[in-house]
């Protein structure tokens, strides 16, 4: 979830590869990235992760694109990157009940941990991972809010736009369960706020429906409604926000014709 779009400086292929990334097109930007060098490789890697947790499919080629970069990973830098993807994907299989692999995720960004300095590149996305698995695998907000912070402080810093969008997101989500609504909006309302400037389609929709859940009626409706819209136009994509949207019951003596 790293990245900060189209801009100015971009080169023609970086500007066509993020728009199919964004666009939920991972495959096909993947296909347009040679993995003759290790950083080629890496961001094919980092493509076809991100289909996986966004799509619970693809694991298979994830799998093979990772084992390429990490046999072209030379230096710390190089190889504490391609570690970071390993515990990203076993992250990502142990979320969606692929398989549990959460003693490898913890063991990847461990190693990653070691090879990439503080303040390094790929620091602030290895914090967040961090925080991902602290939040979702163990079960510690406190561990991840810290892990979050820190993603956050480095992700300003650099700046990753796409990175911050994501901080925002869970520092918000984490404000949310203990209940400080106006702090989970304010986060939420960022969030959504980088991602549309970023053109980020795929990530819009469970910005909306984030932001929906500290809205009062009738913006709550209306920013679901915009997120169901961006989810058809995606071919349902993510494939974890269907449940978030599906409509609700009708009450009991409701008429439903």
């Amino acid at each position: 979830m790293s990245g900060n779009g189209t801009t100015p400086g971009d080169d023609p292929l970086q500007t066509a590869v993020w728009r199919l990334r964004s666009r939920a097109c991972w495959a096909d930007a993947a296909e347009l990235l040679e993995p003759a060098t290790a950083a080629a490789a890496l961001q094919r890697t980092e493509l076809l992760v991100e289909r996986c947790l966004y799509t619970e499919a693809g694991w298979e080629e994830a799998e093979d694109a990772l084992r390429t970069a990490e046999a072209l990973a030379h230096t710390d830098e190089e190889r504490g990157a391609a570690a970071c993807e390993r515990g990203y994907l076993a992250y990502a299989a142990t979320l969606h009940g692929v398989r549990d692999r959460a003693d490898e995720a913890r063991a990847a960004l461990g190693r990653a941990a070691a090879l990439i300095p503080p303040g390094g590149p790929g620091r602030a996305l290895l914090d967040f991972r961090r925080g991902l698995i602290a939040e979702n695998l163990t079960r510690s907000p406190q561990a991840a809010r810290a892990a979050y912070r820190r993603a956050h402080a480095g992700a300003t810093a650099r700046p990753d736009r796409l990175l911050l969008s994501s901080t925002w997101r869970h520092l918000a989500g984490l404000a949310l369960r203990d209940g400080e609504l106006t702090e989970a909006r304010h986060g939420f309302a960022e969030s959504l706020r980088i991602r549309e400037e970023l053109g980020y389609l795929v990530g819009t929709a469970p910005a909306l429906v984030s932001l929906a859940d500290t809205e009062a009626e009738p913006e709550a409706s209306r920013l679901r409604e915009e997120a169901r819209r961006l989810f058809r136009l995606l071919g349902g994509v993510p494939t974890w926000l269907a449940r978030q949207l599906a409509p609700l019951p009708p009450a009991t003596g409701a008429a439903t014709a």
